[in-house]
């Protein structure tokens, strides 16, 4: 593989379209050009190929972990299972974690792997080997722990993958008291977090809704305030698109469209998500559902319908310079990472379109594995300390309330403001939270410095900003 330059970049195009925008938001800093180097470059790649048993021979797996930022600890980020995955990838993959985190001010460093493998081509044995096998190359190099590198699920895997890294990882350290920290997304019964599924999906419907709260912003692409009717088109039906298009139809909005690898289904009047998805579940294919209205064979053609808002949710490099002059969305919600070119964002900000950039918009899994890891350093599971004391107080307040008034709530009334909240109800208090926050900082960014053209700009700077106040504090930049 050839790369360019100072940086290593390799001339496969991600990492370098990452590059590009981190670039281009460089120039409206002024931070030294050598820490804008060192922000901008992967600090660590570990490149790595073991063998395993598969029938009655033998494989050999390509994998990596690429950690791009030390200027927090332990970096984060989930381990991709793909024959699509390379270097390139990762690389850009852990560089965008890197800036979300800081965006969503979540102080881990950036970091990313992948394993070369189609999950669908291995049983269940194997693929737990070839876990496992991962996990113990992790370890020999030092690249995994709950206050060194700490992976999450990702593209093929799981809560059950995560299950094996945990498991494999506390073997490998006996008696550590945090080993559970070392990986998050794990099911609840192994030290897992309420709510940490749907948390990308949930993040990406709220960052969508706050977009769309704000009236002036709306009125310049010619929307109305709002997620109430907005149509929506969503790429992907897994653990992301799926989530994204459920919150935005409870949040009102309507999803118009689906688009799948096997093809795309729409209808003007709104589509049963849970409806399609079951019918995808029986049937192994979105098409032939019985609420469609029009089908595509080709499934970016279902990008191109019309809607309000496009959520591609599935695989980078889906919008680019050669379909973006037939999206009819005015807004872009990249539930994906790098879905969107840097030819294809400005063509479309050019006829007055508005894109909430990925490192933002899917931010809500970080965010909920960050609360994860708290939860496996202090050992307590959110609400447990405090939640009967909430309601004992709030019972109390409630009897007094009623004494002075004569006034009697009735079961419903009274158990709604008594309860106490759950672990699952804070963790997605303090997601909508991050959310909020975080999309307004931007905004602020976008609104307020010259000449500043996206909000993918905006939200590179306040990333660049963050960092490298980070890499000063240590002492490493004066």
């Amino acid at each position: 593989m050839t790369t360019n330059n100072s940086v290593g970049v390799p001339d496969n195009h991600f990492f370098g379209d990452v590059c590009k925008f981190f670039d281009h938001a460089a120039t409206f800093t002024k931070h030294d050009a050598g820490l804008l180097d060192q922000i901008k470059s992967c600090n660590s790649v570990y490149r790595f190929r073991f063998p395993i048993r598969k029938g009655n021979g033998f494989e050999v797996i390509d994998a990596w972990r690429v950690e791009h930022s030390h200027h927090q600890s332990p970096t984060k980020g989930g381990i991709r299972y793909s024959e699509m995955v390379n270097e390139d990838e990762v690389m850009a993959l852990a560089a965008l974690m890197t800036y979300k985190c800081a965006i969503v001010n979540v102080p881990f460093g950036g970091a990313k792997g992948g394993i070369k493998i189609n999950p669908k081509n291995y049983t269940v044995g194997e693929l737990e080997n070839i876990t496992r096998r991962y996990t113990v190359e992790l370890i020999k190099k030092n690249f995994i722990g709950p206050s060194i590198d700490v992976p999450a699920p990702d593209y093929g895997s799981g809560e059950r993958e995560m299950s094996w890294i945990a498991d494999t990882y506390a073997t490998m350290n006996p008696g550590q008291l945090d080993a559970m920290g070392a990986v998050t997304g794990k099911p609840i019964a192994l030290q897992g977090i309420a709510g940490r599924r749907e948390a990308t999906g949930r993040g990406v419907a709220i960052a969508i809704r706050e977009c769309v709260s704000v009236g002036e912003d709306m009125q310049k692409i010619g929307l109305t305030a709002g997620i109430s009717g907005k149509r929506v088109i969503v790429q992907g039906l897994g653990n992301v698109g799926y989530h994204s298009a459920k919150f935005l139809t409870e949040f009102g909005a309507i999803v118009v469209g689906l688009c799948e690898y096997e093809g795309a289904i729409y209808n003007a009047d709104g589509l049963d998500v849970e409806s399609v998805f079951q019918h995808r579940k029986a049937t192994g294919s979105i098409l032939g559902y019985a609420g469609a209205k029009r089908e595509f064979i080709d499934s970016m053609e279902g990008l191109e319908q019309p809607c309000d808002i496009l959520v591609p949710a599935a695989l980078e490099n889906q919008i680019t310079s050669a379909n973006i002059g037939k999206i009819q969305a005015k807004i872009i919600a990249e539930g994906a990472n790098g879905p969107t070119t840097p030819e294809a964002e400005a063509a479309f900000y050019q006829k007055g379109g508005l894109i909430i950039p990925d490192m933002y918009a899917n931010a809500g899994g970080v965010t909920v594995s960050y609360f994860e890891w708290l939860k496996n350093l202090s050992h307590v599971a959110f609400g447990r300390m405090n939640r009967r004391f909430e309601e004992n107080s709030n019972l109390n307040l409630v009897n007094m309330v009623e004494g002075i008034t004569g006034v009697a709530l009735n079961s419903v009334q009274r158990s709604t403001i008594v309860k106490g909240a759950s672990e699952l109800e804070l963790v997605n208090s303090g997601l909508e939270d991050t959310m909020i926050r975080s999309y307004h900082e931007i905004r602020e960014t976008f609104m307020n410095t010259e000449k500043i053209d996206t909000l993918r700009t905006a939200a590179f700077v306040g990333a660049i900003n963050k960092i490298a106040v980070s890499y000063q504090n240590l002492g490493v930049w004066p």
